[in-house]
């Protein structure tokens, strides 16, 4: 027998759960359908060895649009701010972070005109109106504010911190720039990981007689006629929706919809680089050095930083969770053995001897971080590739023109529920 519902949304992610409890306040009959075991997508904390280990290092932005609204959904945001500092690598040569007051004046990575230059740049960061960047890349922004490489390099690498993003030449300077923005207002790292957000919005929506439906594989969305879809699972169960919300990738929905959008909306789904990095995800039982909490490369696109000191990631309170990660440029040829290597020598070089206190760790090569790497004529493609197919909205981490990560996701699925509101309200 057909199953038959109002709304079926697709995908168990960050989007899918935002939107799926605005439209729990209508009377609508709504089914979340995930292709995972698990949902969360990727925002799914996996429990190893009594460690929560989210998929590579996450952090919510304080002052963004994530923030307030999964509050305004009832959702408690517990965890702490980590604090601004650490060490930068340069050539193998560590310095101070000039990422507070203390550090910008005892580093020795800037000369006092590179560090006035530093300090105006990151005054003028808070107080710039980005819509003036929309016709620039990251990189002409940054060579066009300070000619100092060392001070282009600082901006690049704060840019890779609040994005992930490891193309200045390519990225639109606007979303970099917005994002560094809210990025500079302080994170939050959470307690029990992502996975806490993802239970707290999935026990609301059942509660409120949404139904999930996990483990299934979306084949194709067919549009039968007004307020009638059709969707194909991959076991070739079917289901009849009066309305479908997407929140899966370009890809999968360009898979799914198949010849019923244009080539250009074709072409523009299937050619959208994603944000992507690797991951090392380690548990020890102390930390060799205490004091080394974060650190970046400004040569190398690297990151590391101990995550289980500002929030709860482990069943056992004295046990370490930390990340490393390294941030991919779209062309770059992945080389799994070579990147593990290191990243296990990034880390090597903060917690000498660390293998010795390792109880679990897991490395993930090529994961993706954001489903679109920000680029300049985004938001017109964006605007232009519309699926103007009436009845299916769009939601995910890549399909607002303004924000990437949570605060695209988020932002995202929060609109297209209203849009769906507004379209119910209009019948």
């Amino acid at each position: 027998m057909v199953q038959k519902w109002d709304v079926v949304i697709v995908g168990g992610g960050l989007a899918g759960y935002v939107a799926a409890n605005y439209l729990a306040k209508t009377d609508m009959s709504i089914l979340i359908v995930e292709k995972g075991k698990k949902v969360g997508g990727r925002a799914r904390t996996d429990k190893v060895n009594q460690h929560y280990f989210n998929l590579g290092p996450h952090a919510l932005y304080k002052r963004g649009k994530a923030a307030p609204i999964l509050e305004e959904l009832g959702i408690k945001l517990n965890g702490k701010s980590p604090i601004l500092g650490g060490t930068l690598i340069e050539n193998n040569m560590e310095y101070t972070a000039p990422f507070n007051p203390l550090g910008l004046l005892t580093t020795r990575l800037l000369n006092w005109r590179e560090k006035v230059e530093w300090v105006a740049i990151l005054k003028n960061i808070n107080s710039l109106d980005t819509e003036r960047l929309a016709e620039q890349t990251f990189q002409q922004w940054v060579m066009q504010v300070t000619l100092s490489k060392k001070v282009q390099s600082l901006i690049y690498t704060l840019g890779r911190l609040t994005t992930y993003c490891h193309a200045p030449e390519m990225v639109s300077a606007k979303i970099i720039v917005s994002h560094m923005k809210i990025g500079m207002g302080g994170v939050l790292y959470l307690d029990y990981g992502w996975q806490m957000v993802i239970d707290q919005l999935h026990n609301k929506a059942v509660i409120s007689g949404i139904q999930v439906q996990s483990n299934s594989v979306v084949k194709q969305i067919i549009k039968l006629e007004e307020e009638h879809f059709k969707l194909v699972l991959s076991n070739d169960e079917e289901i009849s929706s009066k309305y479908v919300l997407n929140t899966t990738g370009p890809l999968e929905l360009n898979k799914m919809l198949g010849e019923q959008v244009s080539m250009v909306q074709r072409d523009f789904l299937t050619h959208m680089p994603p944000i992507k990095g690797a991951t090392l995800d380690v548990a020890l039982t102390k930390l060799p050095n205490p004091k080394k909490l974060f650190a970046m490369g400004i040569t190398d696109p690297l990151y590391y930083s101990v995550h289980s000191n500002y929030a709860r990631l482990s069943e056992d309170r004295k046990n370490t969770v930390l990340h490393v990660y390294k941030y991919h440029h779209p062309n770059d040829q992945i080389d799994g053995k070579e990147i593990k290597k290191e990243l296990e020598q990034f880390l090597e070089k903060m917690q000498p001897e660390w293998k010795k206190y390792e109880i679990t760790s897991r490395f993930m090569p090529n994961i993706t971080v954001n489903q679109r790497l920000p680029q300049l004529g985004d938001e017109q493609k964006l605007a232009c590739s519309n699926i103007e197919i009436p009845g299916l909205l769009l939601a995910g981490d890549w399909v607002s023109p303004y924000s990437i990560l949570s605060e695209g996701a988020v932002s995202s699925g929060k609109q297209a529920a209203k849009e769906l509101i507004q379209l119910l309200e209009q019948r």
